[in-house]
């Protein structure tokens, strides 16, 4: 594959890449233990970020260390609803740059976002920011059931694209991506630490320039490919 690739599309992950929502959220999780009569430590905006990009009862899962796997299951349906209300009601970090520079690229390519979280938070995202008009299609693991990949897959199918980019945050998504052949620019902003990848943004800024430019900008080795 050559080192740049135009995009015939740009598909955004979620959280660590548009928005941070970690705060909320943990305020959603204490609530919800509360609510459940679960006995366990306080939740913290740091127990949210380092589950960032998994599916949400995954990331439940691995924060709950200890309780069962019915706590487990209360915890994860409940906290999806408490999630989304409280962000609703107390909004969410959208990082900077994103709500100017998204109706920018709108102009130039079709936008958007594919993320393991639960029905109706990507609504949330498009609703809470105002930029819901600059997104043509989304999927999730909350309408699927399916891990990262495969919505990415079902993204590039039904809109028929050629050469989308992948803006993420996490090795997850340096996963999915390569197993959509997809070029992929890790969010150096966001929450995880990705050695590999085929571009590099430490501002959402920078997107303007890297769609117009002709030469790699990520030092990494560049991941192989069939």
């Amino acid at each position: 594959m050559p080192s740049y690739v135009s995009p015939d599309a740009i598909i955004f992950d979620l959280d660590g890449t548009l928005w941070d929502t970690n705060a909320t959220c943990a305020h959603a999780w204490n609530h919800s233990l509360a609510r459940l009569g679960i006995a366990y430590r306080p939740i913290t905006a740091a127990d949210v970020r380092s589950v960032a990009g998994r599916a949400h009862v995954d990331a439940v899962r691995e924060v709950f260390t200890g309780l069962d796997e019915d706590q487990i299951q209360q915890i994860s349906e409940l906290t999806q609803t408490e999630d989304n209300l409280a962000i609703a009601r107390f909004g969410a970090d959208i990082y900077p740059g994103v709500r100017e520079v998204v109706p920018h690229l709108r102009t130039r390519f079709p936008l958007m976002i594919v993320s393991n979280c639960q029905r109706g938070y990507i609504e949330l995202f498009l609703s809470t920011s105002g930029l819901g008009e600059h997104f043509v299609d989304f999927e999730c693991w909350g309408n699927t059931g399916n891990p990262k990949p495969a919505n990415l897959r079902a993204l590039i199918a039904r809109n028929r694209l050629r050469s989308p980019w992948l803006v993420g945050d996490t090795e997850g998504d340096y996963d999915a991506a390569s197993e959509n052949d997809a070029w992929f620019v890790h969010a150096g902003y966001g929450f995880g630490a990705v050695p590999r990848c085929d571009a590099r943004i430490e501002r959402f800024a920078e997107l303007i320039e890297l769609t117009a430019r002709k030469t790699p900008a990520c030092p990494a080795s560049p991941r192989p490919r069939s």
